[in-house]
């Protein structure tokens, strides 16, 4: 028996856990949390295990701790589907994601890091999140998806004020509630608009393109599934490569060394980008329920147990990772699990390590030191992204 206490919605926890999280991984790989009722596996081999078998691990119950059902549900969000449902929808959406679309942002991408970014030159002190890391994601996905550039930042606080959660509140209330009313609202007027006049985006090829069933006929999505894309592509995309990049400012300023290096030999910055991702990954948390009882290192979970994986804990063992609390930009990174593994590996990852990089490249361009004003950052406060809500810098 052990007294490490893990509790997701603790914003003291929330703001270091890694002691807690080694601790667990040491102490109480199998970690039970009686207040929240889940369970926690915290080391590399176990959470990227749980990752691959979804048949034992389901995510259609739900993947987020305080949305979890009893029941598997009826969900049109990918995230929340199983096999066969979960496969046939990837498959379609996953040619939005193909190689060569992907390739063919990245000048724009570029445009746009450079139009938020050459303003700032000059400047002593600015945001790094505010005045550039958080509005490029939701710019490079709201003009994947079409959304008219005057609406994108709206998105962005809609999405933020989502996913927000008060410290040791699991329940939505009526502000989350006219939030989710008024983001679900414009993009369901923003389907419509794309059926009535398809343009050349996301959403209006997805419209037009059909899913194979298993009887051998097709059918195309319906809107609510359209939707649910919409919402997932939206939020997690803008949120996590947003978290990434405020883990990028403050690790970099952390460690000036590696910061140099990076200016010195841009050639490392892609390697760069998963040392950050397995040292501080944006979304730590992933939720499971069992399908049936299992038995790990010696404790039993229950059929139907609530589950996380924590995928922040996984990148810092030092059962995978040599000297796992070292960052370091050369470090050799054969697999890491921030971005998931197996079925419901992230499905814009190519596109978000773009980002990363092309934002990293053009901000060393720029600004080879900055100095993170500590005493002024925030956090962002939800069960399921950790990271930063500003971060002010002096260059």
């Amino acid at each position: 028996m052990t007294d490490v206490y893990y509790d997701p919605y603790d914003y003291d926890i929330d703001s270091d856990p890694h002691s807690v999280w080694k601790r667990m991984r040491d102490d109480a790989p199998v970690y039970r949390n009686e207040k929240f009722d889940f369970y926690a596996l915290s080391r590399f081999h176990d959470v990227m295990t749980a990752s691959l078998d979804t048949k034992t691990f389901s995510s259609a119950y739900g993947t987020v701790l305080e949305l979890m059902t009893d029941e598997p549900g009826d969900s049109p969000m990918m995230i929340f589907l199983d096999a066969p449902k979960h496969t046939q929808l990837r498959k379609l959406v996953s040619r939005a994601f193909s190689p060569r679309r992907i390739s063919q942002l990245e000048t724009n991408i570029r445009k746009v890091a450079a139009g938020y970014l050459d303003p700032l030159v000059g400047r002593s002190e600015f945001d790094y999140l505010q005045d550039f890391g958080a509005k490029l994601p939701v710019m490079v996905i709201s003009a994947l998806l079409g959304v008219p550039e005057e609406d994108r930042e709206q998105i962005r606080v809609w999405t933020d004020s989502m996913l927000h959660r008060e410290e040791g509140k699991t329940n939505t209330d009526r502000a989350h509630a006219d939030v989710s009313a008024n983001l679900w609202g414009y993009f369901g007027r923003y389907v419509e608009s794309r059926r009535r006049n398809p343009q050349d985006d996301m959403i209006s090829a997805l419209m037009s393109a059909e899913i194979d069933l298993p009887d051998g006929s097709k059918r195309r999505l319906e809107n609510v599934e359209l939707l649910a894309f919409i919402g997932l592509l939206s939020g997690a995309g803008n949120e996590t490569v947003a978290r990434f990049l405020g883990w990028t400012c403050t690790l970099l300023d952390r460690h000036p060394d590696q910061r140099a290096a990076l200016v010195a030999e841009p050639s490392l910055i892609p390697n760069a980008v998963e040392e950050i991702l397995r040292y501080e990954a944006p979304s730590p948390v992933q939720g499971r329920r069992t399908t049936c009882e299992i038995e790990l290192h010696g404790s039993v979970i229950p059929k139907a147990g609530k589950v996380l994986l924590l995928t922040g804990s996984a990148g810092r063992d030092e059962r995978e990772y040599p000297e796992a609390d070292r960052f370091d930009v050369t470090r050799a990174i054969d697999r890491h699990v921030a971005l998931g593994y197996g079925t419901h590996f992230c499905l814009g990852a190519s596109l978000a390590r773009m980002e990363a990089r092309i934002a990293i490249e053009e901000t060393l361009i720029r600004f080879p030191e900055w100095e993170v004003r500590w005493d002024e950052t925030e956090r962002v406060h939800t069960s399921t992204v950790r990271g930063y809500h500003r971060v002010p810098v002096r260059v």
